[in-house]
C-alpha cells in the first residue's frame, strides 16, 4: 500500500505540473523542485550500465517487487524504477576476467548465457511492466506504452574468447554493447587496471577484429576498463562513434579507470560519449578505510577472483560481501560531486557528449542517489546549475541515443558496401 501511495502521489504531481505548464503559466513561477519534476517527467532518462543481473541471480530477490535497498535488495527493480523516474537502462551480463583456455571460454559462455536467460526471463515474467529494448525508438516506444525499457550490455568480452563468431552470438542475445575488457587484460585489449601490466600495449590483432565486427553489427564499442592505449586503439580502427559506459574525467578523480583530457578530446573528434558513473573513488579522492579493505581482501584471499565459483558459492560470496558493506558503511560521493564531473566534461568537449550511466548494483552509489528512486535529484542538481531542458534531455538520453543510431547507421551502410562488393565478385 505505501508504494502504491507513493506512485499515486508522484502521478498526481506530475500531472498538475504538466498541466500548469502547458496552460501558459511562467516557468519563472516554478520553483527549482517543480521545475526538475516536470523536466524529469518529460525527458526519456537513461542508464547506460547498471549490474542488476548480479542481484536477480540472488535467492529471494523478485525485480518486480519492490526491494529494499538497505537490506540487500539492490538499487533497482522495475517497481523503482518507475517510482523514480527511469525510462530505460542497459543491464550488464557481466562476467570476471577468468583463465584464458577453452575449456575456461566454455564456462564462461556458458555462464553469460544463463544471465542473458536470466533477463529474458524476468522481462516474461512481467511483461505489463517492462519490455526488451533493441533498438533507440524502441525505449521511446515503449516508454509511450507505459513500460521500462531493458537493454543488455555485455561487460568484459571474456566469453568471446578468440571466437569471433561469439560477438554475433551475444548479439543475437540481445547485447547492444560490448565493454570490451574488465579489471584484467584479455584476449581483445588490455585493461586499465590489470596488476601485470599491459599485454597487448593495446588493442590485440584479435581484438581489432572483434571491433569491426561490432560495427558491422551496430553494436556499441564500450571503452571503459580498458586501457589508454587500448582506447586509442579502438578510436583509430573504429568506424563508428564509440561510448565509455561508466567512467568520469581523470582531471577530478585521478584514477586510469578514468578518461583524461586527451582521452577526452578524441572522444569528441570520434563523435563518442562518456557516461559518469556513481562510483566513490572515480568521483572524487576517498578517505581510507582499513579495516574495510581487510575483510574484502581477507574475502577475496579465501574465494579467489570469483570466476570458477558455482552458484551456491557465489550466492554465499554476495552475502558476506553484504555482511561486511552492512559492518564498514563506506563513504559515498554525492550528487554535486557526480554533476561536477559533467560540468567539466561539458566545459571542455561540450555537452554532446557527457551521460549517466550509474553502475548501480556494481558499486555504484551516492550519498543523495542511493537507489533508483533517488536519481531526479541529479535532474535537480543540473536545473540549480542552470542546464535547460533540451541540455539535460542530451545528457539524460540524448547523446547516448545518437551514439546508438549513428552506430546502427553505419552498419546499415557497412552492409550495403560488403553487398556491393559481392554483386561484383558475382559478375567476374
Amino acid at each position: 500500500m505505501k508504494n502504491s501511495s507513493v506512485l499515486l502521489s508522484r502521478s498526481i504531481s506530475s500531472l498538475l505540473l504538466i498541466l500548469l505548464f502547458s496552460c501558459g503559466a511562467p516557468e519563472a513561477e516554478m520553483t527549482q523542485e517543480e521545475k526538475a519534476s516536470d523536466i524529469h517527467s518529460r525527458v526519456l532518462t537513461l542508464d547506460s550500465h547498471a549490474d542488476t543481473p548480479l542481484q536477480m541471480g540472488r535467492e529471494g530477490f523478485d525485480i518486480g517487487k519492490r526491494n529494499d535497498p538497505h537490506e540487500g535488495g539492490g538499487k533497482i527493480d522495475f517497481p523503482r524504477m518507475k517510482e523514480g523516474g527511469l525510462d530505460a537502462a542497459f543491464f550488464a551480463v557481466f562476467l570476471g576476467q577468468g583463465e584464458r583456455h577453452e575449456k575456461a571460454y566454455q564456462t564462461a559462455r556458458e555462464r553469460a548465457v544463463g544471465i542473458f536467460n536470466l533477463i529474458h526471463q524476468a522481462l516474461k515474467d512481467y511483461p505489463e511492466m517492462a519490455g526488451l529494448a533493441l533498438t533507440p525508438d524502441d525505449a521511446y516506444r515503449l516508454n509511450e506504452e507505459g513500460r521500462l525499457a531493458i537493454y543488455i550490455g555485455l561487460e568484459n568480452g571474456y566469453p568471446i574468447g578468440r571466437d569471433l563468431e561469439w560477438v554475433e552470438k551475444v548479439y543475437d542475445l540481445g547485447a547492444r554493447y560490448i565493454t570490451l575488457a574488465h579489471n584484467r587484460n584479455n584476449d581483445i585489449c588490455d585493461s586499465s587496471t590489470d596488476p601485470d601490466g599491459p599485454e597487448h600495449n593495446g588493442l590485440s590483432e584479435f581484438g581489432a577484429k572483434v571491433v569491426r565486427e561490432m560495427n558491422r553489427l551496430g553494436m556499441i564499442v564500450d571503452v571503459s576498463h580498458i586501457s589508454d592505449e587500448a582506447f586509442y586503439d579502438v578510436i583509430e580502427v573504429s568506424k563508428a562513434p564509440v561510448a565509455a559506459t561508466h567512467s568520469n574525467a581523470r582531471a577530478l578523480a585521478d584514477v586510469p579507470r578514468n578518461m583524461d583530457d586527451d582521452m577526452l578530446l578524441a572522444l569528441k573528434e570520434n563523435g563518442g560519449v562518456v557516461q559518469v558513473t556513481f562510483v566513490g573513488p572515480f568521483l572524487k579522492e576517498m578517505e581510507p578505510d582499513p579495516e574495510r579493505q581487510a575483510a574484502f581482501d581477507e574475502l577475496r584471499e579465501r574465494w579467489g577472483d570469483y570466476t570458477e565459483l558455482s552458484d551456491e558459492e557465489m550466492a554465499q560470496v554476495r552475502e558476506e560481501w553484504q555482511k561486511i558493506n552492512q559492518k564498514y558503511p563506506r563513504e559515498l560521493a554525492t550528487v554535486s560531486d557526480l554533476v561536477d564531473h559533467i560540468d567539466y566534461i561539458v566545459d571542455l568537449i561540450g555537452i554532446e557528449h557527457v551521460g549517466i550511466g550509474t553502475d548501480f548494483d556494481g558499486g555504484g552509489a551516492l550519498e543523495d542517489c542511493f537507489d533508483v528512486t533517488e536519481i531526479e535529484n541529479i535532474t535537480l542538481e543540473l536545473v540549480e546549475r542552470g542546464y535547460t531542458k533540451e541540455e539535460i534531455e542530451k545528457i539524460w538520453s540524448g547523446n547516448f541515443m545518437r551514439v546508438f543510431r549513428e552506430a546502427r547507421e553505419i552498419a546499415a551502410e557497412l552492409a550495403v558496401v560488403e553487398g556491393e562488393k559481392t554483386e561484383i565478385l558475382a559478375q567476374i
